[in-house]
């Protein structure tokens, strides 16, 4: 049966604009210069850079001139109107550029540095062994199986089967294990290895031998699951030797690197440029705060759309080419005073975001005492600068802020709090300093476990559990004790 029944509901929909400017708000300074160029390539309508004065500044006051098309048809001029889109203002009202923003004219161009990969180095040594053509098909397929922190994950016999399958390369696992031993002898020393322990111990190969290292390569080979989990005492026993010559041999591991191919000066890896988002200088014991100049574009809209609009305005007779020209400009116009009025409002909700999170940690900010971080959660800003929480968590979680002490992302600077002896509210950040604190201070022969250290914790007015302790810990990347135990 067929029922038809009235329902009121209450639906918030987001408009496709105001999508774009979230995703706008959410971009970085880098990210954002990329968009403003897409923008730019897209919309015709749209330029950069300064305004020239507009010769039609006293014609395009009526904004209730009528336009008649063949049609009969009848296009009003508030839905062309010249006026709203273009400005004839010497200064127009979205250039914001003032002493809020800083000059980042420096940062406009990034050297990078040309050298030869990683792997091509690898080949070009092998370029210095007397192999066969078969024999170098093998160790170039070997060198391109080796990853980018220099490790061949992969088992011999797999990689034979793949040299068969792909390359039509046939061999045995006893040659390329041979091949591989010759690999092996590049550098950096370690290359080519299949796990850590063969990569330090290939790397102890290449030093020049003493009793130190004599013991450290026997260490690695035969005891290597005691060494990783620093049962010295164990070693002590079984090498009958002293506290000293351990030291030694631990210090000869010690110095290896469990990552030859990321410590390559040529490998060409993708670097990540961080440029700040935001700047916080000091000036006669005042913040200030400056926003990267580089977020505020001098954007107007294109004269040649001026002049065909007052073409067709002028013009007596109006063909339907015409008319869907001036639809076309009108749609380019409103984009483009869209986009203008978005970056506007995307410059004035980075700057008073930033601006509430700066006072807020305004003690911070003054001498760098990470203790003096203030508890501080998204609803605290949101709260203060009336905007939505979604809206703060976008700018916190991808802008960098350069501060006297160094350049860290805005989210570092927001923590839950928890209450200390005193029941004062106390930020978790401050906590994890003191815990790192007294980790480091902590005598390494008997590193202190976690119990210990939540204990140390309560004597300083911080009543935390063992597996609060634990988890700050774990969040620092600090081990437990037994891994950071020194002999």
């Amino acid at each position: 049966m067929l029922r038809q029944s009235l329902q009121f509901k209450l639906s918030q929909k987001l408009s496709p604009q105001q999508i774009q400017l979230m995703k706008l708000i959410q971009l970085p300074t880098q990210a954002f210069e990329q968009r403003l160029q897409e923008e730019l390539v897209e919309n015709p309508a749209l330029e950069n850079g300064k305004e020239e004065s507009s010769e039609y500044e006293d014609e395009y006051d009526n904004s209730n001139d009528e336009y008649d098309d063949f049609e009969g048809e009848r296009i009003e001029a508030e839905d062309i109107n010249i006026d709203e889109y273009l400005s004839n203002d010497e200064t127009p009202d979205y250039k914001y550029q003032a002493n809020n923003y800083s000059d980042d004219d420096e940062d406009n161009s990034m050297p990078f540095i040309a050298g030869v990969t990683f792997h091509q180095d690898l080949l070009n040594q092998l370029n210095t062994f007397i192999l066969s053509d078969e024999e170098r098909e093998i160790a170039e397929f070997l060198v391109g199986s080796i990853d980018d922190v220099g490790y061949i994950r992969r088992s011999i016999q797999d990689i034979v089967d793949d040299m068969a399958f792909t390359q039509g390369i046939y061999t045995d696992e006893a040659t390329a294990t041979r091949i591989l031993g010759i690999i092996q002898e590049l550098e950096p020393a370690g290359v080519a290895a299949r796990d850590l322990q063969e990569c330090l111990s290939l790397q102890l190969k290449h030093k020049t031998p003493s009793d130190s290292v004599d013991l450290a390569i026997d260490i690695i080979k035969n005891q290597f699951d005691a060494f990783s989990k620093k049962h010295y005492e164990k070693l002590l026993q079984k090498y009958e030797i002293s506290k000293e010559q351990l030291r030694k041999a631990i210090d000869e591991i010690e110095k290896l690197n469990p990552k030859p191919g990321g410590a390559y000066d040529g490998n060409q890896k993708p670097i990540e440029h961080v440029v700040p988002d935001f700047t916080i200088k000091i000036i006669d014991g005042e913040l200030e705060l400056l926003l990267n100049g580089r977020n505020a574009p001098e954007l107007h809209v294109s004269k040649d759309y001026q002049d065909m609009l007052q073409s067709y305005k002028v013009t007596n007779e109006k063909s339907n080419t015409q008319k869907d020209a001036v639809q076309f400009i009108k749609q380019k116009l409103d984009s483009a005073k869209w986009f203008i009025d978005a970056i506007k409002q995307r410059q004035e909700t980075l700057y008073v975001t930033m601006n509430a999170i700066m006072h807020y940690q305004e003690e911070y900010f003054l001498d760098g005492d990470e203790t003096n971080l203030k508890p501080m959660i998204l609803k605290d800003i949101a709260d203060l600068v009336g905007l939505d929480i979604s809206t703060i968590s976008r700018v916190a979680n991808s802008k960098y802020v350069d501060t006297p002490y160094g350049t860290r992302l805005i989210k570092d600077y927001f923590s839950e709090s928890m209450k200390n002896d005193q029941g004062e509210d106390v930020s978790t950040l401050e906590i994890k300093k003191i815990l790192e604190g007294v980790i480091n201070e902590e005598d390494k022969k008997k590193p202190l476990p976690d119990d210990k250290l939540a204990e140390i914790l309560k004597e300083k007015g911080y009543p935390i559990a063992r597996r609060t302790v634990a988890k700050y810990r774990e969040l620092l990347d600090i081990p437990v004790a037994r891994l950071r135990k020194k002999i």
